[in-house]
């Protein structure tokens, strides 16, 4: 293999160059190849070889000296010219700085010599200016007009100048020797100013934007110029409104013309200011009046959607006109527009809000009851029959008969909808009618109505009657409906609670107003809660006392004390089934009245009570042996009634119970050991005694001993 530089150049693999080197060398593969593997031919092989690579670094070395020796040359050649070139760089830096102060030099020549001529030209300027006017003066002093510049429609802008300039003059002349010319030249001068007027509105309705420009810069120092831009602004609306939509016609308009307005003018946000000034307390005030005053005092409902509407798209207006340029405080500007058309309204606005609120609440609640075919009854009177039914909600003494409502709660999801909806609408209202500072005072007055309305008129009502229609304790076949009245008075707070959050706090969570607020909904909860308990808790004794009937009437003495006992079904007894029926109907007709932790607070009372009535219920029998079976029967019954609870005292309770039966079937010897079981060990020895003393073998075999 011929040694030459490319085989080293990169990437180089020397473990792959040996064995190119070793493979090429006959005899030398791993294997030998065709031939046997010859070790000293390779050796000999790579010992040539390495010769040849000294000798090829020997070369390479000399051509590196070389090469190194031509770039030492080479640089101090390149270092020589850089040397030279800053010479010359400095040379002409020299110069440059000399032709920079010789310039200097002249431009202060130049500048002062151009001051000389100005201070020599301008009084020439002056005086040639004076004596034309001088002219044109003398020429209103004969009462001749002979120049062309005022005979000729051509040269209308150029006589403007002079009149203008005349007008000024002749302010300053004395009245009693100038008045006839003084009088020429102001006739004149209110001559050229209404034709100026003319062609500028010529002009404006051809759209000849340049024309238009060039008018209104020559009008611009005349007096006449406000009157130019009032007659721009006429024309500009004239077509304008084809429309219904004021307010879309009037945004379109202003986007019109704002551009026109910057070529024309040479002051477009003083133009802009006074179109949209123009257009509010015109346009825009006689379409608010109309639209209001058609309404205020015959559709009061109609009046308010109105004024909200209007006042919304005049503010939505506002905010768009707010991109152009009216000025520096452009918001203050529209801000006083605005106030300046609803500030009548706005001022009884709040007091027309209540009033209709008002009216509109006990209507709906009046058209609700007389559906019903209900005269409401009046609360908190004196009557003694209105004090009997107060001293019967809160004690359980027969008062006399409760009030029959046919299952009625006298409670509406449909009115309740309605007056959240109006009242929604009212906070609505109020939110972009009020005053910022009025806003939370306003908010809480429409607050109290609600809560007046919804909360007193209605959900306070039908609990009111809901409690007078409990029935007593001891009553028949009674219709514990009041508990579908704390279901949908429940579901209607809710309602009432999310509109308090959702539209009365963002108006009224930043002010004084909050506390009061949260106190009034406080109190109105706390009232609500105090006869929603006191309902539940004359229902929960309904239910125990419809128990007590069931076990009155069903159960019998002979179902512990069998005759025979040889031929008794051990099951529950008629009565037991009967109040599991009715218990499991109840506990499912509270899960579905209350909600949260309410279920298990209602439930867990309901239980007790239901274990003290079988507790008590129990003790009034004596027992046999059988008896004590069927005892367990029923107790064993009553306990999977408690698991329908789903509440662990309640069941706890039952289990006890169901141990304690146990006594009853015992053999005596056993006694001591059952009662310090687990379940029993705990219960005080008097109870368990008497318990004990309910087997109908306790006196014939002498029992006590066995307990004590």
């Amino acid at each position: 293999m011929a040694t030459t530089p490319q085989l080293f150049e990169e990437p180089f693999d020397a473990d792959e160059y040996i064995e190119r080197l070793a493979w090429r060398t006959p005899g030398g593969g791993s294997k030998g190849g065709a031939e046997a593997f010859d070790p000293k031919r390779l050796l000999e092989e790579f010992e040539n070889h390495i010769e040849e690579l000294k000798q090829l670094d020997e070369k390479i070395q000399r051509r590196v000296e070389k090469l190194e020796h031509q770039c030492h040359r080479e640089a101090k050649e390149f270092a020589h010219k850089v040397q030279d070139l800053q010479r010359s760089n400095q040379v002409a830096f020299q110069h440059f700085q000399e032709l920079d102060e010789h310039i200097s030099y002249v431009a202060t020549k130049v500048c002062h010599l151009g001051d000389q001529l100005e201070g020599v030209n301008t009084p020439r300027q002056r005086a040639v200016e004076a004596q034309r006017l001088m002219t044109y003066f003398n020429e209103f002093l004969d009462g001749d007009l002979r120049s062309d510049v005022f005979n000729n429609p051509e040269k209308i802008k150029e006589a403007a100048d002079i009149i203008q300039k005349l007008h000024l003059i002749a302010q300053e002349l004395p009245f009693d020797r100038f008045a006839d010319v003084k009088a020429k030249i102001a006739s004149k001068y209110h001559d050229l100013e209404r034709q100026l007027i003319q062609e500028f509105t010529a002009a404006q309705r051809r759209g000849e934007i340049g024309r238009m420009r060039e008018v209104a810069a020559v009008l611009l120092h005349f007096k006449g110029y406000a009157h130019c831009v009032d007659v721009y602004i006429k024309q500009c609306q004239e077509g304008a409104y084809m429309r219904s939509d004021v307010f879309e016609d009037t945004a379109l308009l202003c986007q019109r013309v704002n551009k026109q307005v910057g070529e024309v003018f040479q002051s477009p946000e003083t133009v802009m200011a006074k179109l949209i000034q123009n257009i509010f307390e015109n346009k825009l005030q006689a379409h608010v009046k109309e639209k209001l005053d058609e309404t205020r005092h015959s559709d009061i409902e109609q009046y308010l959607k109105n004024l909200y509407d209007l006042y919304t798209r005049t503010t939505a207006l506002a905010a768009k006109l707010t991109e152009f340029n009216l000025g520096s405080d452009k918001h203050t500007f529209l801000s006083k527009l605005i106030k300046n058309i609803f500030s009548t309204y706005l001022e009884s606005y709040i007091e027309m809000e209540k009033d209709y609120l008002r009216t509109r609440s006990a209507m709906i609640l009046q058209r609700y009851y007389d559906s019903k075919n209900h005269q409401k009854r009046p609360l908190g009177g004196g009557s003694i029959q209105e004090l009997k039914e107060r001293i019967r909600q809160r004690t359980n003494l027969p008062l006399g008969p409760s009030i029959d409502t046919h299952g009625e709660t006298f409670l509406s999801q449909e009115v309740v909808v309605n007056l959240l909806q109006e009242t929604r609408h009212a906070f609505e209202r109020c939110n972009r009618l009020s005053d910022p500072s009025d806003l939370p005072k306003n908010a809480f007055s429409i607050f109290l109505l609600l809560v007046e309305h919804l909360c007193v008129d209605h959900i306070d009502y039908a609990l009111e009657i809901g409690l007078s229609a409990i029935p007593s304790a001891d009553a028949k076949n009674a219709n514990l409906y009041f508990l579908d009245v704390v279901q949908q008075a429940n579901t209607i707070f809710h309602l009432f609670d999310k509109q308090f959050n959702d539209h009365l706090m963002p108006l009224i969570s930043s002010s004084p107003k909050l506390t009061e607020c949260l106190h009034k909904k406080k109190d109105v909860i706390e009232q609500m809660e105090v006869k929603l308990d006191t309902g539940i808790d004359r229902t929960l004794n309904c239910m125990v006392g419809q128990m007590k009937q069931i076990l009155a009437t069903e159960q019998k003495k002979t179902d512990f004390r069998p005759e025979d006992e040889n031929n008794v079904m051990i099951q529950c007894t008629t009565a037991c089934s009967k109040v599991c029926v009715y218990v499991s109907r109840q506990v499912e007709r509270v899960r579905k009245s209350m909600d949260g932790k309410n279920v298990d607070t209602v439930l867990t009372e309901l239980g007790v009570r239901f274990h003290r009535l079988i507790h008590e219920h129990l003790q009034q029998y004596s027992y046999s042996s059988m008896g004590g079976m069927l005892a367990i029967c029923d107790v064993a019954e009553y306990r999977k009634s408690a698991k329908d609870f789903r509440v662990p005292l309640v069941l706890q309770l039952f289990d006890t119970f169901h141990a304690l039966c146990n006594l009853l079937v015992v053999a005596p010897d056993n006694l001591k050991q059952v009662c310090s079981g687990e379940q029993l060990t705990n219960l005080d020895r008097n109870l368990l005694h008497a318990f004990v003393q309910l087997r109908v073998d306790y006196r014939q075999a002498r029992l006590g001993r066995h307990f004590s």
